[in-house]
């Protein structure tokens, strides 16, 4: 939840014309991977976990390509990338068995 804050955050400073584009991509994806998580996780049995699983991956991956994007349109820092990336590789490694 934690890089959801964080992308919220960044994104506030975003360009006015992205607010229906990079900047909604962004946000959804950050809610998407907690959420999914959470979904998935209250008493489903374990396809169907795994599968929510994979949606908060996918989502998280997406965040990943964002805000690579973000950089080269110099919406943000080479810091500010590295630190969602931090956060980022602290939750990808999610077992997917």
């Amino acid at each position: 939840m934690d890089l959801a804050v964080e992308i919220y955050r960044i994104t506030k400073s975003f360009p006015d014309e992205e607010l229906y584009g990079l900047t909604s991509q962004l946000r959804r994806a950050g809610i998407s991977g907690p959420s999914n998580i959470a979904e998935g996780a209250a008493g489903r049995t374990i396809q169907q976990f795994s599968n929510f699983l994979s949606n908060a991956v996918g989502s998280l991956n997406e965040i990943d390509t964002q805000l690579e994007l973000a950089l080269r349109f110099g919406y943000v820092t080479e810091a500010i990338m590295i630190a969602c990336t931090n956060c980022l590789m602290s939750v990808l490694p999610l077992p997917m068995d």
